[in-house]
């Protein structure tokens, strides 16, 4: 498996909104998503004179990404973990602070591009999803065992899936026959369980409960919900923040965090605002960006990423 199909998305512009915090001698900056290495590599060749410090939860991922990142010596430091131990991370690694955090928040393209690890819907596989495969449940055991109205919130809330209760209904009815394996036989009940119009809209119909399930199984919303706080508190002022998200709940959350950051929290009136009040963060994105249409005709997997990008401006006031 070669790494030159791995396109990192949006990689100029995530490479450019850091470049301010990452030009200073000694700058140290975050990957908290290696997956096959492609920003990190970019990063380390782009400031060479910043340190790197990389995370993912994929053992095989790490493995591939330190073969690629080996001539960078002791500038990259790899570290398995989910990135929403970063402070934990940092702390071990003696790191009290850092100039630039990235976080690409797409299932890397290793992942679904490896038939074995039941992530994609458009080929046969044991229905697994995890990312970090030592630990935690997979997608068949959720399918197998979670009650009906579980089930139902899920595809809900993480698929924003309309027809859950029509779906969930036949998976309970199939569970009950044999329990599910793989992720052909989904693909074909979901199919079955859905009316003719849903179907001709969105692609594969089984694409918003294979989000809502990798979801789950990876606890995916709880992490991005713990680290991207975590990530701007970790900032030295100056230093920044950028986030690559794919669907709108990631999206919705990295945008509240950074909104919350860049109010002011005094209670209005005041004719002064005191520091302990102002601003800690400065939005450097309007909205989300969105890739070009050049760079989604080059690279598919871009197609649904929004950019959000903020700088730390002062420190938290005790």
């Amino acid at each position: 498996m070669s790494n030159d199909r791995h396109v990192p998305v949006m990689l100029q512009r995530c490479l450019d909104m850091l470049a301010p915090a990452l030009q200073r001698p000694g700058a140290v900056v975050v990957d908290c998503t290696l997956g096959l290495g492609g920003h990190s590599e970019a990063l380390l060749e782009r400031f060479p004179e910043a340190r790197l410090v990389a995370l993912d939860r994929d053992k095989e991922a790490l493995r591939l990404s330190g073969e690629r990142l080996a001539p960078f010596g002791e500038r990259a430091t790899l570290v398995h973990a989910v990135y929403d131990e970063l402070p934990e991370v940092l702390d071990r690694l003696g790191i009290p602070e850092v100039d630039g955090v990235l976080f690409d928040l797409g299932v890397s393209s290793m992942q679904l591009d490896e038939a074995d690890r039941g992530f994609a819907y458009a080929q046969d596989a044991p229905l697994d999803m995890r990312m970090d495969q030592t630990t935690g449940i997979s997608a068949a055991e959720v399918l197998n065992t979670y009650p009906p109205g579980e089930l139902v919130r899920i595809l809900r809330a993480y698929g924003e899936e309309k027809q859950a209760k029509r779906i969930v209904s036949a998976i309970v009815r199939e569970r009950d026959k044999e329990p599910f394996t793989n992720s052909a036989r989904l693909v074909e009940l979901i199919r079955d369980a859905l009316p003719q119009a849903a179907k001709r809209t969105g692609g594969n119909p089984a694409k918003r409960t294979f989000q809502a399930l990798r979801i789950e199984v990876n606890r995916e919303l709880d992490s991005v919900e713990k680290a991207i706080p975590a990530a701007v508190k970790a900032l030295a002022v100056g230093g920044r923040v950028v986030v690559l998200s794919y669907q709108s709940l990631e999206d919705r959350i990295v945008k509240g965090v950074f909104a919350a950051g860049a109010a002011t929290t005094a209670p209005p009136g005041l004719p002064v605002v005191p520091e302990k009040y102002q601003p800690r963060l400065k939005l450097l994105t309007r909205g989300a960006e969105l890739p070009t249409e050049e760079e989604v005709a080059e690279n598919r997997r871009a197609a649904p990423a929004r950019l959000r990008g903020v700088e730390r401006i002062r420190k938290d006031v005790r």
